[in-house]
């Protein structure tokens, strides 16, 4: 077996004691409402940020072949309502629309992503320049609109065809990834300086392979693992073909789901407990892409599961590609324990109900809910699990700048009378994200930027239509938009480059 671990791996450091209560409420309003008076750096970026299956609808035009969502959404009992992404929001038809209506709100940066079978159909061979043109004319758009691109190339809308050959758990499908990568990055690197490989991983492995809750469905632990495994070396393979295909002043990044992980105490159970959460929730992604190896606790913990034989001489060199940024996406700390007598753990770790555990190896980890407010997703809402996050990275990676790729919350907004949504509980929930963005800057991390999740509501993969994330309200049966109060809030943030008062 190739060397696949090094001392230079490191600790955990958020899986650190913590008690059952949330931190002070009051200490959280009062440093978000003293960074409120601080401007943002120059440059700062104010994005939103989007990704193609849950937006563009349009699924058999131009070339496009079924991707696993496609297979997913329309397999009775998998979404919410037998909800698909069908028609979605229609953006591949109203993307002028939704250009002007960031260019209105002063949104400077967007992120979205590339649907793989729209520019590949079968995940392999050439590129089908119809597809291509659709993000050409986006890009264009958004260029004389005077705001920042960001494309992400895999936001988990693998081809079908991959998944009948194998899909993540199979080596080729990394392979296939970084010919994507180029055929992309060729089209479309004169024009776009942002490149984010992958977004969240840790969903595409453990939530499609492992709990089976988001596509392609599947329920085999060990597989999660290899489709751990090959993203990594996708993520690799796919930054060297960008850079091969792309000027060299483009930069490429990752968005990482990293979970701040906390101990119900500090008991040696528990911090053990929370030790292996960290491995499987942050350390199996950053280890290979920041370090080049796995964390030996990692390896330990799923040694009854798997020898990793799959890992070859060379994927630990390729998974750790020089990255310009790191995307990080927040939303809602862990709190877990050892379950009592070290039988099987159960709880809400806000992933979907599923018989089957995401955690491989960590079946006995209990999940807690932490007290205090909860978004629709039942997340709770905790501002200082930003602020631990970015600190964390700028220690795990110094001198790499920054972004927080995805933050936000899903309410049950609703039109009044007047046709106007009012969605008080977001901007409080953007005021003390962002509060923690500016404590963690003053802290000394180098954040460049934050998007929101998301422009607008749109299809919430297993949870249909039901959740509604968006700072612009889409009313579905018209899909007329309607910007929310809270998109007003963060025009207002953009414009000043300050925290505006939260009410």
């Amino acid at each position: 077996m190739p060397d696949i671990v090094s001392p230079a791996t490191t600790p955990a450091p958020t899986a650190t004691p913590a008690t059952a209560t949330a931190p002070d409420a009051d200490a959280n309003a009062n440093a978000a409402e003293a960074a409120a008076a601080v401007s943002f750096p120059p440059g700062f970026l104010w994005g939103a940020a989007t990704s193609a299956y849950q937006i563009e609808g349009a699924v058999r035009e131009g070339g496009r072949t079924p991707s696993i969502w496609d297979t997913f959404s329309h397999t009775p009992g998998r979404t919410a309502g037998g909800d698909t992404g069908d028609v979605a929001v229609d953006h591949y038809h109203r993307y002028r629309e939704d250009v002007a209506l960031m260019a209105r709100l002063g949104v400077n940066a967007y992120r979205f992503s590339v649907s793989w079978s729209r520019v590949q159909p079968t995940g392999r061979g050439p590129a089908v320049q119809v597809g291509l043109d659709f993000y050409r004319r986006l890009v264009d758009e958004l260029l004389a609109a005077g705001i920042e691109p960001a494309i992400t190339l895999y936001h988990w809308d693998l081809p079908q065809e991959l998944e009948d050959a194998g899909g993540w758990p199979e080596r080729e499908t990394a392979y296939r990834f970084a010919e994507y990568a180029r055929l992309v990055g060729e089209a479309l690197g004169d024009r776009v300086q942002s490149w984010i490989t992958l977004n969240e991983p840790w969903c595409s492995a453990f939530l499609g392979y492992g709990s089976g809750v988001h596509a392609p469905g599947r329920t085999d632990p060990v597989a999660a693992l290899r489709a751990a495994h090959h993203l990594n070396l996708a993520h690799g393979l796919g930054a060297a073909a960008l850079r091969a295909s792309m000027p060299t002043r483009n930069r490429i990044a990752v968005s990482l789901n990293s979970s701040v992980v906390r101990a119900l105490s500090p008991s040696p159970a528990n911090m053990a407990a929370a030790r292996r959460i960290d491995d499987l929730a942050n350390g199996i992604f950053h280890g290979p892409m920041l370090h080049g190896s796995y964390p030996k606790t990692l390896l330990k913990a799923t040694g009854s599961l798997t020898d990793w034989s799959f890992v070859r001489d060379g994927d630990l060199r390729a998974a750790r590609a020089s990255l310009d940024a790191l995307g990080l996406n927040y939303y809602t700390p862990a709190l877990v324990s050892a379950a009592e007598g070290g039988g099987r753990g159960h709880g809400a770790d806000g992933h979907g109900a599923s018989e089957h555990s995401p955690w491989p190896g960590a079946d006995d980890v209990l999940f807690h809910h932490t007290p205090g407010e909860r978004t629709e997703m039942g997340w709770s809402i905790d501002p200082t699990g930003l602020h631990e996050l970015l600190m964390r990275y700028t220690r795990e990676a110094p001198g790499l700048p920054l972004y927080v790729t995805e933050n936000g919350a899903a309410y049950d907004d609703r039109p009044d009378a007047d046709g106007r949504v009012h969605d008080p509980e977001r901007i409080a929930y953007l005021h003390g994200h962002l509060g923690a963005v500016h404590r963690a800057l003053a802290d000394g991390a180098d954040v460049r930027g934050y998007y929101l999740w998301s422009l607008m509501d749109n299809f919430e993969w297993s949870y249909g239509y039901g959740k509604r994330f968006g700072a612009v309200y889409v009313d579905y049966p018209t899909l007329t938009r309607t910007p929310k109060s809270s998109a007003h809030w963060y025009a207002e943030a953009a414009r000043t480059h300050t925290i505006p008062p939260a009410s």
